[in-house]
């Protein structure tokens, strides 16, 4: 008879697999997502009073929302989250790293901020309280905070793998943010050789990815992105990322369908302006308004889950509708959260309503990287030696416009035929052509 001592301990299902998941703050499959939110859903009936499960609960409704974009999810996962702080309101760091989480997919990156520490506070000495807070610091364009509690995190015991993942993976955010990608991709490449479960692992990749294509790197790019839907075929972040890459080598029928793909998964705002400006850049016009409107919808839907999408919304108004209300937008939103992102995008804006000397000003926050970060991106560049060549400033224009080129020689299929253009007239006739 077989001695069964030594057999290997049976694999977790889906409600396992999920709840040690969220419990982490880490990706989940999709149906074991499914599965644990039925679980909690049908014990919470006849236990309310489990706030643990309440947290869970909160905390898989939260996961379920930005894997599918289904807002909806959102007020489902606060009204759990809530619940669970009502019933054990003390000590309940599962609740409140939820609401942080919840609040970093809002976009609402104060309240995130506020929810975070707080969970912090109550559990300095647990990691999976940390790495929602440092999101949320990233989210204000506080990257130095971010590194201090990137240096407390990294100090905690290391536990288990899952643990290191998600560790290595918020050091892969700050170095990013740094401008220190070598490391970041170091740290990425380490997270996801670690991770067990290939949502986790097509994360990273995904990450690491989106690294390459900063660095102007679209073919490595692309083989990050195949590799992680090789892992996770759902993972909608690796199929936009794919449309990207694939969009950058001049394939551009593989991105279209790559995005159409990504859209279908999740219907992202940022994917359908994407892919309108892949179509407008193409010559497409009708497909690319049809594009845009889907933006408009997509953020009106994610409004009414209490989605806060004012920058992907100026940054579409500026360049494709009204400039002067994504003007007024991007100040509130510089008002909450100053990040360089927002600061990009209002400068941006200002210029596309004729306030360039306002503009420049934004333009120069971001490139100047706000608040301690250090990261140089194409697209901060280039903004910035457009606005530089109208207020006359001809040395910086050609300095910042080369940057953006060098940087990222693919970094938009809109605007690098414009950077190119404006290089050479400033280089032929001293910039005094317009843009």
């Amino acid at each position: 008879m077989p001695d069964k001592s030594h057999r290997a301990p049976p694999s977790p299902g889906p409600v396992a697999r999920a709840a040690t998941a969220v419990g982490a703050g880490a990706p989940a499959s999709l149906p074991d997502l499914v599965a644990l939110i039925r679980d909690r859903e049908a014990h919470l009936r006849g236990h309310p009073g489990d706030a643990r499960s309440w947290a869970e609960l909160g905390a898989a409704y939260v996961e379920r929302g930005e894997r599918t974009a289904e807002p909806r999810y959102f007020p489902k996962a606060e009204a759990a989250l809530r619940t669970s702080l009502k019933r054990a309101p003390k000590g309940n760091t599962e609740a409140l790293r939820g609401l942080a989480s919840l609040a970093n997919a809002r976009h609402d990156y104060r309240a995130a901020r506020k929810w975070g520490e707080a969970a912090v506070a109550g559990s300095p000495k647990r990691w999976t309280a940390y790495p929602a807070l440092i999101d949320a610091y990233r989210g204000v364009g506080d990257h130095k905070a971010a590194r201090k509690a990137l240096d407390r995190l990294v100090a905690l015991p290391s536990g288990s793998p899952a643990a290191r993942v998600r560790v290595l993976t918020a050091a892969g955010a700050v170095y990013r943010d740094r401008g220190w990608r070598e490391d970041a991709a170091a740290a990425l490449s380490d997270a996801a050789a670690l991770a067990s479960a290939p949502a986790e692992r097509a994360d990273c990749l995904v990450r690491i990815g989106e690294l390459a294509g900063e660095r102007g790197e679209p073919a490595e790019a692309l083989r990050a992105y195949e590799a992680a839907l090789r892992a996770e075929p759902g993972e909608h972040a690796a199929r936009a990322g794919q449309g990207r890459a694939l969009a950058a080598l001049g394939r551009h029928s593989e991105a279209l369908r790559a995005y159409q793909a990504a859209l279908a998964t999740r219907p992202l705002p940022q994917y359908a302006l994407e892919l309108g400006e892949l179509y407008e850049s193409l010559g497409l016009d009708g497909a690319a308004r049809a594009q845009y409107d889907v933006v408009r919808a997509r953020v009106r839907e994610g409004g009414a889950g209490g989605v806060g999408e004012e920058l992907v919304l100026g940054v579409f108004e500026a360049d494709h509708g009204d400039a002067g209300a994504a003007v007024r937008r991007l100040r509130r939103e510089w008002a909450r959260h100053p990040s360089a992102a927002v600061a990009d995008a209002l400068g941006w804006a200002l210029h596309r309503a004729g306030q360039d000397k306002e503009a420049l000003v934004f333009a120069t926050r971001a490139t100047d990287r706000v608040r301690g970060g250090s990261a140089r991106v194409a697209l901060y560049s280039f903004h910035r030696g457009v606005i530089e060549r109208e207020v006359g400033d001809v040395g910086g224009a050609r300095r910042h416009l080369g940057e953006a080129l060098r940087i990222d020689p693919f970094f938009s299929p809109l605007f690098v035929p414009v950077a190119l253009e404006a290089l050479e007239a400033l280089e032929e006739v001293g910039g005094t052509a317009g843009v």
